[in-house]
Formats: C-alpha cells, structure tokens, sequence
C-alpha cells in the first residue's frame, strides 16, 4: 500500500456531538499536536450551521449524503446535501480524492467507550485496529467492512481510507471530560501509526486483533401503523458489546410484554438506544465477534 501524503480531521459531522468540536479548536490552536512528519494533517468543521442552531442536521444527516450518484445530483441541494458536494470538493472528490485518509470524530448516546470503527479489513485498516487495541485498553474495535467504499454514504468514504472514532455515552450538546480525552487518545494513536506506517516502522503486531463485526439493525418494536410500542428491555439497556443469545430478553412493550431475542447466532448489540436513532424508530445494530487476521 501506498504512503499517506494527506489526512483530514473532521468533527462536528453531527452538530450537537461536541467533542470532535471542541478538539478541533484545540489542534487548530496548537496545531503541532496533530502534526506529524511524512504526512499533512487538516481539520475540517463537517457542519457549522447545525452547531450554532444546536442541532445534529438542519434538513437531513450530513453522515448519509456521500453517495456518488447524490453528490452528482443536481437536485440534491438543501443545506446538507450541499453541505455534502462543498465537502467533497475539499477533501475529495470521491473516487479520485485529494485526501488519502479521513478520521471522523463522532459522540453517541449509548455506552460504546472509545470505539473505532473501520470500514475495510486490509492491511492498514488490520494493523491500525491492532495497534490501537494494544495501546488502548479500553479500545473497541468495529469493522463496518460489509460494503465497498464507493457504496458507503458516510463522509470518511469520500477518501480510499476512511474510519470513524465514535465515543461514548455522553448526551447530545453535552462535553464529558473522559469520552473527549478518549477520543483525544484514539486519534494521537491513529495519526501516530500513520506516521510509522509511511516510514515502515509499524512495530511487531499480533496475528489476530480481537474485534466486532456489523450484522444487521433492529427497529423497535411497532404497530401496523408504524408508531413505537415498546422500548430496549432494561437488562440490554447500556450493556453495549455485551452477548445476547436466544432467548434473551430484548424488548419490553409498554403493555408489559416482553419480547425476547430469536436470532441464530450470539449477537453483540451496540448503539443501543441511540438518540440519534429515534426519528426511524431504531433501536441498536448487532454485531458479531471475531478475531480479524492482522496482515503483515
């Protein structure tokens, strides 16, 4: 694989998830923490607008607008579908861009801790996952590995590599000091493998790297109009990457009936009640656990 020449910081994709905001305005003072020798680092602020109204979008999620065939759409054009071609103009464009690597600085509601989800399984994705969970105790590790670049809709899928550190819980328009030092660390780790990378320096790996794999998102439970009819049963409530099997408890209808897990396999659920997640009436993704081959 080829070096890393550019790298893009980008908070604020979600107006109302602070700590990316507020770290970027840190690097952007003492722009030396982020730098590193072989490669550019620039910050990018994904959606002012909806910070200063306090909101994650004013019109719709900035996070799912990095479509090719919508980027080209001239049609496509409220304030972060526009938003989203600006964007792509600077760091991109999609496809051939400028950028070689993006990190997006997300916050969640649910009790993830400092996660870092990649979306490919090759070897700098592998060695980064590895080197992060050996230097970070509390580190997980989430591939999202289930599509191509081309096909993902998040903003980091503009460039070839792109990943995403997603730390929790801390509520919307809230600062918690651990989760923005969490995040803090994961990138200086990840800019710093970077840097070893290039130089061909990446330090002696393990074989395999503990981590989770996306499988599918559940939706709260509903009625035939589509209106929510129950809630996450409290034993699976903030019990973020922790096993459910058949059988388990999963959902508690507000008439007091439970609903329990029915799937075919041991499922790890995260993002659980995610605040963001509410409008579709989304209620966690499940996952898997795996050792992923570290490539050498």
């Amino acid at each position: 694989m080829s070096t890393f020449n550019r790298v893009a910081i980008v908070g604020g994709t979600h107006g109302n998830e602070f700590s990316g905001i507020y770290l970027l305005k840190k690097w952007q003072e003492s722009p030396a923490l982020i730098s590193r020798p072989t490669f550019e680092t620039e910050t990018l602020f994904g959606n002012p607008n909806a910070f200063r109204d306090n909101k994650r979008y004013l019109d719709c999620d900035l996070n799912r607008q990095f479509i090719p065939a919508d980027l080209a759409n001239p049609e496509l054009g409220n304030y972060e579908q526009s938003r989203a071609k600006a964007i792509n103009l600077q760091l991109g464009p999609k496809g051939n861009a400028r950028t070689d690597l993006i990190i997006d600085l997300h916050n969640t509601t649910s009790n993830m801790g400092p996660t870092l989800i990649l979306l490919k399984s090759d070897i700098f994705n592998t060695q980064l996952a590895a080197y992060v969970a050996e230097r970070m105790d509390n580190a997980v590790i989430l591939f999202e590995d289930h599509c191509s670049m081309e096909e993902h809709y998040f903003l980091c899928s503009i460039a070839d590599q792109g990943i995403i550190v997603e730390v929790g819980p801390q509520p919307q328009s809230v600062i918690r000091q651990d989760v923005l030092e969490w995040m803090d660390d994961m990138t200086r780790h990840i800019l710093d493998f970077v840097e070893l990378f290039n130089r061909g320096e990446v330090p002696t790996l393990p074989d395999t790297v503990s981590a989770y794999r996306y499988v599918e998102t559940l939706k709260l439970p509903e009625n035939e109009q589509g209106e929510r009819i129950g809630m996450v049963h409290k034993n699976v409530q903030d019990a973020d990457f922790t096993p459910l099997r058949n059988g388990d408890p999963i959902f508690t209808k507000f008439d007091g009936t439970e609903v329990y897990w029915d799937g075919d396999y041991e499922a790890y659920p995260h993002f659980i009640n995610e605040a963001a997640y509410y409008d579709n009436n989304l209620a966690m993704s499940l996952g898997e656990k795996v050792d992923i081959p570290v490539i050498k």
